[in-house]
């Protein structure tokens, strides 16, 4: 029973090792209430709730474990056909000679190491805001080290509707990096916004997005988690939404030895909607995890969290989704689901979905399942002279749909799925 209070010992002289970045008076303050929320709750540990099914050794040791960088020069580049707005950092530090000018896609775009020694700055009324918001009732202590530590990231201004997609590229060149970035989305009222991101970043990843939607703005963000198969990534969303505003989230993850994606949103305007999906392929050693909170503290708002798992060879997949409706959120609709499909005996699935409601004119419903292919399905495919590899993988790509559907634009929906069937084809046989 030792075991605890020692690892409680070891992760506090580990945060009291920790050495800020210089910066502003703002920055400087944000960082320092962070480190001491940090302190307060030390780094995360097995034994925690929400780490339970998780292991969060090669998250918080004091060194990134080192990763094989992965280069496929015949892959073609994710989002390439898009007319898109690129930025691009390499293991954690923003190449500007490899970006394109951040003035082509129409909003006010800036880099936190610049603006972190400026006394006056909009960011400063949001950075680390929401993260402190969404350490209750659930800690979150690697999204606080991000705030304490990060001294690179975008922040983005949006005062419209951005004429092109903004996409965050991430370049992984260094076995032993480990990179941390804090990027800011702050949208007006009526204004709209596209996030792409892609990209191993790192061998070890520590990244929180805070995004602040306004009444009536639009944000629209889809990801793409692959490539480098021993990379390690802890990423974090955090959101808050006005009044008739939307968010919606789609987050693909392919390889990847460990990856947990957390995503907190609060509903604090009326008649808000926020969608937040995932779908996930793992092959052997891999370890994904998606963990939602979502709150809904106004009325008429809607929420879907629909999160889709292929696992084989002994691949874990973990989903934590949380839908909390607080008093006088009536007519709140809330919609979860998470399902996994197990290509073999070997591989797992582990789940706690959760409810916790306290208005009583809502509709809310959640569900959890996992299993293999269907036999039946698959049969049919075989009598009409389909291979048995190939029907196999037309029956992932349809459990796989419903989480894909939940993108907006219907090329980045054709792309996505291109990548799913790419991946089942190399792995074919």
């Amino acid at each position: 029973m030792a075991a605890a209070p020692q690892a409680k010992a070891d992760t506090a002289m580990q945060v009291g090792a920790l050495r800020l970045p210089e910066g502003g008076a703002w920055i400087t303050a944000a960082r320092e209430e962070a480190l001491a929320r940090l302190r307060a709750t030390g780094l995360p540990q097995r034994r925690d709730e929400y780490w339970k099914f998780t292991r969060p050794d090669s998250l918080t040791l004091a060194e990134a474990p080192r990763a094989a960088l992965f280069e496929d020069a015949d892959e073609p580049e994710m989002f390439g056909d898009m007319d898109r707005l690129r930025l691009v950092f390499v293991d954690g530090v923003f190449d500007p000679e490899a970006s394109d000018p951040p003035e082509m896609a129409g909003v006010r775009i800036e880099r936190l190491a610049d603006v972190a020694g400026q006394d006056l700055h909009w960011a400063r009324d949001l950075y680390g805001t929401l993260e402190a918001r969404g350490q209750t009732p659930v800690p979150r202590p690697l999204a606080a080290l991000n705030t304490a530590l990060a001294d690179d990231g975008v922040l983005i201004h949006v005062t419209g509707k951005a004429s092109k997609p903004i996409n965050l590229i991430y370049h992984h060149r260094s076995e032993t990096s480990d990179a941390i970035l804090h990027h800011l989305i702050k949208l007006d009222p009526g204004a709209e916004l596209t996030v792409l991101e892609n990209g191993p970043a790192a061998a070890r990843f520590n990244k929180v997005i805070e995004v602040d939607v306004a009444d009536e703005a639009r944000f629209h963000h889809v990801r793409v988690q692959g490539r480098d198969h021993e990379r390690r990534a802890a990423t974090h969303v955090f959101a808050r939404l006005g009044r008739e505003s939307a968010f919606k989230s789609f987050t693909m993850t392919a390889n990847g030895v460990m990856t947990r994606n957390e995503c907190v949103v609060e509903l604090t305007g009326d008649d808000a909607s926020a969608h937040v999906a995932g779908a996930a392929m793992g092959d052997g050693d891999f370890h994904q995890d998606d963990t939602v909170f979502i709150t809904h503290d106004a009325e008429r708002c809607e929420s879907r969290q629909v999160f889709k798992k292929v696992l084989r060879n002994g691949a874990t997949g973990v989903f934590q989704g949380k839908i909390l409706v607080k008093p006088g959120a009536q007519k709140t609709d809330g919609y979860q689901i998470s399902q996994a499909l197990l290509l073999d005996d070997d591989s797992q699935f582990l789940a706690k979905p959760e409810l916790e409601i306290y208005a009583d004119d809502v509709a809310c419903s959640h569900g959890s399942t996992s299993g293999a292919i269907d036999e039946d399905a698959l049969y049919y495919l075989r009598s009409r002279g389909i291979p048995r590899p190939i029907a196999t993988d037309l029956l992932v790509l349809s459990f796989l749909a419903e989480a894909v559907e939940e993108i907006a634009e219907e090329s980045l929906r054709d792309e996505i799925t291109a990548r799913f069937s790419g991946w089942l084809e190399r792995r074919r046989g």
